[in-house]
């Protein structure tokens, strides 16, 4: 087939190549989006469209299938229809797609990757594609080319690499650094360069690449080396690639300089003086050389030996320590030896000339022989040294001495030279025995180790010396101490749990394992309180709350671990720190205040308490009132209520108020409280009359109304409240032809006819009514009066109206009313129906009966109007004298309670 190639620019742009023949190639970026176009089949291939020159009726619609939905066919989408070729959601990343160990992939039908035999940096995708209808069958091969980015930065193997160059590498010396840098990219884009950060003036990378353009990183030495001037580098390799822009990698890199054998031991010093006594003991130490060889290891290994200048004599009598340069006496100095000793010690190095020292011995001869001094001891004793436990009595023994005298012709003294409690006495006893003990306890805390000789010396001034050294054992003999006895400590409340607070030190004199120590919370400390056994370091596991308890104080204990163990107490004080954690509080949510009306202003109505159980600045509290502060104020300090005027009860019954309490925090917290303040009502007003409206009123009253007919009514109220508006009404003045003719009820105030009007009844009545409220203490009251004009008709109104406007002549009994608790009526009932039959009698002695049944039914009616009154209570108060109106008004009187 032929096979055409086509280009396309940018990132998704492809190439395809197409003809009647089945195979297709493109080329895409890895890391592209999902929906990008990777290529036409349709229109690569050259099939017909719908856009063609034949009608849609007359071409078969156009099908595009993915033969198998292998590895390739979940990086794109294959349109059915249009045979376009996207990406799909699945990001393609070229890196874990394509590795040359995968191979080459069949083109069996399967969407595969392979690379590509024609480069080994190519990466593709195949596919392959089934295109029907049957008259367009073909299967179709597609090869996508999976292009690389550099979206992989250059990463070592290991993070640290290590390098030995020996001291003496010539300049250009170059040695390849392993574990070289990777990139999964391929290309340009792979690593390209390497660089140290640092090259110290002394070392510089090259890179070189192999016939498979693998790049390897050598270090080249470009100045002299000396291991023993510096003997490592330490810098960082970094590694870059090509891209655009690059992408690097590093790794730390140490160059170690090697050692070699360049020096070669050397003495301090040329020569070495000693002197040695004649009558020296075998294994004298006598001197000591040594030589510096600035190498390291085998290089820097030194063995001492004799000159061949050195005579034989002088090689038996001192001997020479081959590996540390020690010369001890080896044997017994006799009266022949010479005086003087010239040793020549070389100092051999591997292939180095030996260094030389020489050790001039003086043998100075001793005509007699030295006292001995012989011990045993009674302590404990090992390789010289006396162990003693502290607090061992005083007087404990340490050791017997034996002095002698070789010689056995001189006399030998003994005594104890060196600071200590000891002494050294003769034992008697047995001549040239000295015993050695203690003067006075021990104590391991003042000092652990003393050392001590015991002299001997002949009467010829030649003196031996024994040097003991004596080793205080410690025992459990001191307690624990607290640096402080009393801790004082403070923390905030409202603490994180497991807040620190302070870390205990106690400090014990004994050693080892007695001097060791232990914390321990005291059985009085609460449970909430934790102390770390070793560390000593003291937690509070809960948050503290100061409102709750403000002051904490128990004991802790230090614990030493000797037996017994011994232990010291110390006292913790903990105060909790306040914080603004608590809004002001009212003593209750809602208060309420009963105030007589009238209050005077800036008088007392109540006290507010509030409280606020933080402390301090915290804790101070300012009062304010939200709403009608215009009439009332409140004491900041000492939460009194007050009303900046006086309050009516009549205007206002009641004030709701809401008092703010503000605490003196940062920031501060708050709170509000209701205030009801409930005016009491004081009998300040006097019943207000609104029927009849007038004095000069008047009322048509018929003769022919029957008795217990209502006529009027008055009618009050009054503003004040409870008993003080409580009404009643009375009748205290009453004038007309017969006045005593009409009632008025003392609750309703109506106002009835008590008996049958007669011819000669008919005129105006006025009835002055009091209407009195049941004010305490003084109750208040007003008048009215009420006109009544009997009459069949009103013929002559402004006659009436004269006679109104006339003062009346009204007389009351200045007497005070009084209450009559049992009626009294009954009497005057009878007085007064007597003159009415008697006259009835007279005027017809033929009409007696009807008259006197009249009369009887009158007297019966009246009877039980009377009784009913004093069921009421009602209070009849005797007229005497004249009124004024005016004055009776104003003028308030006391009447008795209805």
């Amino acid at each position: 087939h032929l096979l055409l190639f086509l280009l396309f620019v940018g990132p998704f742009n492809c190439f395809a190549s197409y003809s009647r023949a089945t195979e297709l190639f493109y080329s895409l970026n890895e890391g592209l989006p999902a929906g990008v176009l990777i290529g036409s089949l349709a229109r690569d291939l050259r099939l017909p469209t719908n856009g063609g020159q034949h009608p849609a009726a007359l071409q078969p619609p156009l099908s595009f299938t993915l033969a198998s939905h292998g590895l390739g066919g979940q990086y794109v989408q294959l349109d059915n229809r249009s045979g376009e070729l996207h990406t799909s959601a699945v990001e393609i990343d070229r890196e874990a797609l394509c590795v040359e160990s995968s191979g080459a992939a069949a083109f069996g039908g399967a969407a595969a990757v392979s690379y590509s035999s024609l480069s080994s940096e190519s990466c593709l995708l195949l596919l392959d594609v089934l295109v029907l209808p049957q008259e367009y069958f073909r299967l179709v091969k597609v090869k996508i080319a999976i292009r690389d980015v550099n979206d992989n930065a250059p990463h070592f193997p290991v993070p640290h690499i290590c390098l030995s160059v020996p001291e003496n590498s010539p300049v250009n010396t170059r040695l390849a650094i392993e574990h070289p840098a990777l990139d999964p990219d391929v290309g340009t884009n792979g690593v390209q360069t390497y660089r140290l950060q640092d090259n110290y003036g002394v070392f510089t990378l090259d890179v070189e690449e192999n016939e498979s353009g693998e790049r390897t990183p050598y270090l080249i030495v470009m100045g002299p080396l000396d291991r023993e001037t510096r003997e490592e580098y330490v810098t960082v390799i970094v590694a870059e690639d090509g891209g655009s822009p690059p992408l690097v990698g590093s790794a730390t890199l140490t160059i170690g300089i090697s050692d070699i054998n360049d020096n070669c031991p050397q003495f301090s010093d040329s020569q070495l003086n000693v002197t040695l006594y004649g009558n020296s003991t075998l294994g004298t130490h006598v001197a000591t050389v040594h030589a510096v060889d600035m190498d390291l290891g085998s290089n820097a290994e030194i063995t001492y030996s004799y000159s061949q200048k050195v005579p034989q004599p002088s090689r038996d009598l001192f001997h020479l320590e081959e590996s540390t340069g020690t010369i001890t006496l080896s044997s017994k100095v006799d009266g022949d030896a010479p005086r003087l000793h010239r040793l020549i010690i070389l100092g051999n190095g591997p292939g180095c000339i030996p260094a030389v020292i020489t050790v001039l011995v003086t043998i100075i001869k001793v005509m007699m022989r030295p006292p001995e001094i012989v011990p045993r001891f009674i302590a404990n004793e090992v390789e010289g040294v006396v162990y003693l436990k502290e607090l061992e009595p005083i007087n404990t023994p340490i050791a017997f001495f034996t002095i002698k005298d070789p010689d056995e012709k001189y006399k030998v003294n003994c005594y104890l030279d060196g600071d200590g409690p000891f002494r050294l006495s003769p034992y008697k006893p047995y001549n040239n025995e000295y015993l050695l003990e203690t003067t006075k306890p021990l104590d391991y805390e003042t000092q652990q180790l003393y050392e001590i000789s015991v002299v001997a010396w002949n009467s010829e001034g030649f003196h031996v010396n024994k040097i003991i050294k004596v080793n205080v054992l410690d025992d459990n003999d001191n307690s624990p101490v607290f640096d402080q006895q009393l801790i004082e400590l403070s923390i905030e409340e409202n603490n994180v749990p497991h807040a620190f607070l302070t870390k205990l030190h106690a400090t014990d004199a004994d050693s080892g394992e007695r001097g060791r120590v232990s914390y321990f919370l005291g059985p009085d400390a609460p449970s909430y309180f934790n102390l770390d056994k070793t560390s000593g370091v003291l937690t509070v596991s809960t948050q503290l709350d100061r409102e709750e308890k403000e002051k904490y104080r128990y004991t802790v204990k230090a614990v030493d671990s000797g037996f017994p163990p011994r232990e010291s107490i110390a006292t913790v004080t903990i105060t909790v720190l306040d914080k603004n954690d608590n809004s002001p509080r009212f003593i209750n949510k809602d208060f309420s205040f009963f105030v007589p009306e009238n209050f005077p202003g800036f008088g007392e109505i109540g006290v507010i308490s509030v409280t606020d159980a933080d402390a301090g600045q915290n804790g101070w509290v300012a009062l304010s009132v939200l709403n009608g502060s215009d009439i009332f104020v409140i004491d900041t300090g000492k939460g009194v209520l007050r009303a900046k005027v006086s309050l009516d009860r009549e205007q206002q019954s009641s004030y709701v108020l809401w008092i703010e309490a503000v605490d003196g925090g940062d920031p501060a917290l708050s709170s509000t409280a209701k205030i009801t303040i409930l005016l009491l009502d004081i009998n300040d007003n006097p019943p207000l009359v609104l029927f009849p409206q007038s004095n000069m009123s008047y009322l048509l009253v018929l003769p022919s109304t029957l008795p217990g007919s209502p006529i009027t009514e008055v009618y009050a109220v009054d503003k004040d409240t409870g008993m003080n508006a409580v009404i009643a009404y009375s009748i205290i003045g009453r004038r007309g032809p017969r006045p005593e003719s009409f009632r008025i009820d003392p609750k309703t105030g109506n106002i009835t006819l008590e008996e049958s009007l007669m011819q000669n009844d008919y005129g105006l009545y006025r009835l002055l009514v009091k209407v009195s409220d049941h004010g305490y203490p003084e109750p208040l009251h007003s008048t009215v009066m009420v006109n009544l004009f009997v009459n069949d008709t009103v013929s002559n109104e402004s006659y009436i109206e004269s006679l109104l406007r006339k003062e009346p002549d009204i007389s009351i009994e200045e007497k005070q009313p009084q209450i009559s608790i049992e009626p009294t009526h009954k009497k005057i009932e009878s007085a007064s129906c007597m003159p009415t039959l008697v006259a009835l009698s007279i005027i017809s002695l033929s009409s007696i009966t009807l008259v006197t049944g009249m009369g009887i039914y009158i007297c019966l009616n009246k009877g039980k109007k009377h009784n009913r009154a004093d069921e009421n209570l009602e209070v009849q108060i005797p007229l005497n004298g004249r009124i004024n109106l005016h004055m009776l008004e104003k003028k308030p009187m006391e009447i008795s309670n209805i």
